[in-house]
């Protein structure tokens, strides 16, 4: 039997991994680099993260009420959101937690080298060894640490907030908002660090007592007492200290407290600093080390790292591989910049966390049911995100670098190693594809139940047949017939560039004369209104979409043909129409059509365009036959994803007036699998794909399919409701 995290940790041992989680850095190096960017502001920027971090805490603490797992964010985004963003939380939040811990370590010895002439690097190192063997042992030996640390920590915080108030002077405040909006953004930007902690709890949800109860007071407590203990602290740096002194200083908490509280004030606060620093630390790799540990039980990392040690109850290589990253940052990279670094990618992980309560919420996920819940959903989470990447924008480019550098490996990692191991995905992707569903479907329904008739437009030529031109009337008489419309046929004669059009119209040639012969009859034979006629010009294809857009046309029927050689370079003449003309193009690729039984209709993953099915149940209609929709599905398809696609296929079938068969194809090669598919029908719906160099060059899958089918095949070029790019890109990524 496995073995799994014991709950031990109560309500006292949360406030304390939170709030010693939160204080320091923060607190004890940041406002100097801060009071160079906003002046006095600073104090109102510690305020003013506290509330931007706010929404993220109130989200988290939703979130880990429903799912008190290991993992905390990488948890609630890779649930939310799915497997890849889950794989940039997870891995970015724990490199984020590892940088700001070797901050913290490397930011406390300062304050120790203030008694004690000691070398930086190998005092943070040392201690970092000591913390990494501590959180080995275990994590109720860890929280009964850190309730004695921020115990010890907060009464000399409270003692420096007390003494040093009094003693403060009005004029340290003068110019307050003398560096504007944007420096008092950019502080915000710089001190948003220094609340990560407060969420970091919920990385170890699993081992928490009546987490219902504990995780969301725990949460919300540290963070209300931890953003006013900022505030205070900040105002009496600022109102005791000459700026210039604070801000140039790598220890200005200790010059404060000189100025207020004398000698054993600044020994106090020495001592509150490291403890602070430390416990940051220790709470940094007690939360970190989680994450590769949550990812690694959802195969998005190494297994090994879900080892539990027999003795300790630990993930012993977890917390190994978090301690020798903070190693290897402590020693060889610039902290300080990292720092800036971890707080735009903190930033952006908050973000992530409010979207996936959205998704969440929105979402069809039956087991998400907290006990908590944000007020004020969603507009709390809406202000969230965009207050935090209000800030991004201020805290320069190095930080956005950063952020993307992470960003780019994780998604790497995710493609390489991940994306074949999972098979799931986030309650994000079924939101969006639902709200796809739900606006292909009120397209679909607009355009099928459209009661102005259609006007038909048949453009043939000479060298078109009696039976395909039939064939092609045909078509054009069930799609008019069923909307009250009626049918152009007209044959398009195009002469040499030498010879007057007036005289080419008053020569009527045999061809011509057989063409009215043979279409004067099929207004009786369709029950339709046709009318028919003949056009002389230079250039077919610019005489067929100028006639086309003179007679308002609704749809263009056109014989498909095969793509000359010199397609790759110069294009076809069907392809230029497709593109010019005004109305929505059908290109009939005819092959003794004699019955229509069935028509079947198939996508290239995405929404059935809305035109296809209305091409497809007139035909259907008219001939009293039914639909069958043919759907793509990846064999690692999810439940949920085939369950909505179903439900899509459903609210298309309801639309149509004859029976619809639903097929959804489990393949992993489409093309092949719809051709085996619809070779029993007597009409094929398809779309048109690929550009003029890919689909020459390479084929398109259209008209492969097209050319290895037996039945009647109908290319439908929809011009209504054209989607862009993004948005294709969109439906195909979510469907």
């Amino acid at each position: 039997m496995p073995k799994e995290l014991e709950r031990d940790l109560g309500l006292f041992a949360v406030v304390a991994i939170s709030i010693g989680a939160m204080v320091g850095s923060g607190i004890f190096i940041l406002p100097g680099l801060a009071l160079k960017t906003a002046g006095p502001a600073v104090i109102l920027a510690y305020l003013l993260a506290g509330v931007l971090v706010l929404p993220a805490a109130l989200s988290k603490a939703e979130m880990a009420t429903a799912m008190p797992e290991a993992g905390g964010t990488y948890i609630y985004i890779e649930r939310g959101m799915g497997p890849l963003l889950g794989t940039i939380a997870g891995v970015g939040t724990w490199f984020s937690l590892s940088f700001k811990g070797a901050l913290a370590l490397v930011g406390g010895v300062p304050y120790v080298l203030y008694l004690f002439d000691l070398p930086v690097k190998p005092v943070a190192l040392a201690l970092a060894v000591v913390l990494v063997l501590v959180n080995l042992v275990g994590a109720k030996q860890t929280g009964r640490l850190q309730v004695a640390i921020v115990a010890v920590m907060l009464a000399a915080m409270v003692w420096f907030v007390v003494g040093g108030l009094p003693s403060t002077d009005s004029t340290y405040y003068d110019g307050f908002f003398d560096e504007g909006s944007g420096g008092l953004l950019a502080a915000t930007g710089l001190v948003f660090v220094s609340y990560a902690g407060v969420t970091k709890i919920a990385s170890v949800a699993e081992e928490v007592e009546n987490p219902d109860r504990n995780i969301p007071l725990g949460i919300l407590g540290s963070l209300c007492f931890t953003t006013l203990l900022y505030v205070l602290i900040v105002v009496v740096m600022v109102g005791v200290t000459p700026p210039d002194l604070l801000s140039d200083s790598a220890v200005p908490m200790i010059h404060a407290a000189e100025a207020t509280l004398g000698r054993l004030g600044v020994i106090a606060v020495i001592i509150a600093a490291v403890l602070a620093l430390i416990s940051t630390a220790n709470a940094g790799i007690l939360s970190s080390s989680r994450y590769p540990f949550a990812m690694a039980r959802d195969k998005l990392a190494p297994p090994s790292l879900t080892e539990i040690h027999d003795e300790w109850g630990t993930p012993v290589r977890a917390i190994t591989l978090t301690g020798t990253v903070m190693l290897v940052l402590i020693a060889f990279v610039p902290i300080l910049q990292i720092a800036k670094l971890a707080s735009a990618f903190q930033i952006i992980v908050f973000a992530l966390v409010n979207g996936a309560v959205i998704a969440f919420r929105e979402g069809d996920v039956g087991e998400y049911d907290p006990s908590f819940e944000s007020p004020l959903y969603p507009w709390t989470q809406l202000v969230g995100i965009a207050g935090g990447f209000l800030l991004i924008g201020y805290m320069g480019t190095i930080p956005l670098i950063g952020a993307v550098v992470i960003t780019a490996a994780s998604v790497l990692w995710y493609v390489y190693y991940a994306r074949d191991r999972v098979q799931r995905e986030g309650a994000a992707t079924d939101v969006v594809r639902r709200s796809v569903g739900r606006k292909a479907v009120a397209q679909t329904k607009a355009t099928v139940e459209t009661l102005d008739g259609y006007e038909v437009l048949v453009a043939i030529t000479e060298k078109t047949s009696e039976q395909r031109e039939r064939t092609l009337v045909r078509i054009a008489a069930d799609i008019a017939r069923e909307n009250d419309g009626s049918v152009t046929v007209v044959q398009f004669d195009e002469v040499a560039d030498q010879v007057p059009l007036q005289q080419a119209s008053e020569t009527q040639s045999p061809a011509d004369v057989e063409f009215e012969e043979r279409t004067e009859p099929l207004t009786e034979a369709f029950d339709v209104p046709v009318t028919y006629g003949e056009i002389v010009s230079h250039d077919t294809k610019r005489a067929i979409a100028n006639f086309a857009a003179h007679e308002d046309a609704d749809f263009l029927l056109l014989e498909r043909s095969d793509d000359p050689l010199y397609a790759p370079i110069f294009g076809t003449t069907v392809e230029w129409i497709t593109r010019k003309a005004p109305c929505d193009v059908l290109l009939v690729e005819e092959r003794d059509l004699d019955r229509i039984d069935s028509v079947t209709v198939i996508t290239d993953r995405g929404p059935f365009d809305p035109q296809k099915i209305t091409v497809a149940n007139a035909l259907a209609t008219e001939a009293g036959g039914s639909i069958t929709l043919l759907y793509p599905l990846d064999d690692a398809a999810t439940e949920t994803q085939r369950e909505t696609i179903d439900e899509y296929l459903a609210e298309l079938e309801s639309l149509c007036s004859v029976p619809v068969n639903r097929s959804i194809v489990e393949t992993e090669d489409p093309e092949r699998d719809f051709v085996s598919a619809t070779n029993a029908g007597d009409i094929l719906v398809i779309g048109t794909d690929g550009g003029r160099i890919r689909g020459s060059l390479f084929g398109r899958p259209a008209d492969r399919i097209i050319d290895s089918v037996d039945c009647t095949a109908v290319q439908v070029k929809s011009k209504q409701g054209k989607s862009g790019p993004i948005r294709r890109f969109v439906e195909r990524l979510v469907f």
